[in-house]
């Protein structure tokens, strides 16, 4: 259990895993990375996520003891980003302000990581303009990427399995 008092984050949850999570995930991704121009894209992508064929996509949110939403990713193919080469890419990490520095996205961080090593994957990606953040949670930086809009961003990997 991570945090402080009744707020408490206990455990992260996959859509695929509880498909009733749906709404509550639309609204949050929406809230966190959305826009007027692109809310319909987070509803049509997780909409589209609850029973895949195969490993990807899959989103997760983490809950506290109440049902509250703390934070939430995706773990996804490719992240509009040009390294098409590479496969899986976390996405969308965003912890809620009350639940930061309670080591949220470290939660969130792990289980993408059991997912995406239990799919067969053995490295995984990310693109982010952050420095530091991602290095604390075993990823190191590849190189740049390209976005479609013209946007650059660092591209990170992490080894998933022992060797």
């Amino acid at each position: 259990m991570v945090g402080h008092g009744t707020a408490a984050v206990v455990h992260v949850v996959s859509l695929r895993d509880d498909p009733r999570l749906l709404a509550q995930m639309i609204r949050f991704f929406q809230a966190q990375w959305g826009s007027p121009n692109n809310d319909p894209l987070y509803a049509n992508c997780l909409t589209h996520s609850v029973a895949p064929i195969g490993p990807l996509p899959q989103w997760y949110l983490a809950l506290t003891a109440s049902g509250q939403v703390a934070g939430g990713c995706g773990l996804i193919p490719n992240d509009f980003i040009s390294r098409m080469d590479l496969m899986p890419w976390l996405c969308a990490l965003a912890v809620r302000p009350p639940y930061r520095h309670q080591g949220v996205s470290r939660m969130l961080v792990a289980r993408v990581v059991a997912d995406a090593a239990a799919a067969g994957f053995e490295r995984l990606y990310l693109g982010t303009d952050l420095t530091d953040f991602y290095e604390r949670q075993g990823f190191s930086y590849l190189g740049e990427g390209y976005q479609p809009w013209g946007g650059r961003l660092r591209i990170y990997q992490r080894p998933l399995q022992q060797a």
